[in-house]
């Protein structure tokens, strides 16, 4: 996604817990868009810092975090994400059965992410049934939508933009409130069951019988 993103104009910035990690991938990713001449000449780079950095520099974050490391990354970086974002993007797998579904007695971890964050932080739960095949090659169409559950409509807005800016084929729909993100998280250990079943590595979902995504109701 970091990288289709500066494909797209957007500054964007990698963290991780360490900030080494975070400047490798970044610079890999840079060397990625420095091939492309058009790319090179609009100035577009991707920045690696710390989590907390780079939760404090920027306007939206988004966290793709195993479930293991989603109550202990939130609690960590709870001030640093206040007044911004929050495209939380966790599934609550548990390893080795990732093809079962698992729903936690605290509920989605979208709805723990809001309970761990506060009022303060608008969070949107995003990107769960894209898998890591179609975003690998950016020449590729993606070729699958995106649902989009929150609270907030004007959050739900700008991340739906986020969303279709990663590929024309992408489509986002806003299905309604952060509670949804339950069904939303469920589909993943589905998709991954499928796609193991059937040796198909880019097993994602299309909404049928709309022609366009939609905006917030």
């Amino acid at each position: 996604m970091a990288l289709r993103w500066a494909m797209a104009g957007y500054e964007v910035i990698i963290g991780s817990r360490q900030t080494e990690k975070a400047a490798r991938v970044a610079a890999e990713l840079n060397e990625k868009l420095s091939a492309d001449p058009g790319l090179r000449e609009a100035g577009n780079s991707i920045r690696g810092l710390s989590n907390a950095e780079a939760a404090r520099q920027a306007n939206i974050a988004v966290l793709t975090v195993p479930y293991k490391a989603h109550q202990a990354t939130l609690t960590r970086l709870r001030d640093e994400l206040q007044s911004k974002i929050l495209v939380d993007v966790t599934v609550p797998l548990k390893p080795p059965e990732v093809t079962q579904v698992h729903l936690p007695e605290e509920g989605p971890a979208a709805v723990q992410a809001q309970r761990i964050l506060g009022e303060g932080v608008r969070v949107v739960a995003a990107f769960q049934n894209v898998g890591e095949h179609y975003l690998r090659d950016p020449e590729r169409p993606i070729e699958c939508d995106v649902l989009v559950c929150g609270d907030d409509p004007k959050a739900k807005v700008e991340v739906m933009e986020l969303a279709q800016a990663l590929d024309p084929s992408v489509r986002a729909f806003d299905v309604g409130p952060l509670s949804n993100a339950v069904v939303v998280e469920s589909l993943t250990p589905i998709l991954i069951g499928l796609g193991k079943r059937f040796r198909r590595m880019r097993v994602g979902i299309r909404i049928t019988g709309i022609g366009k995504s939609l905006g917030t109701g």
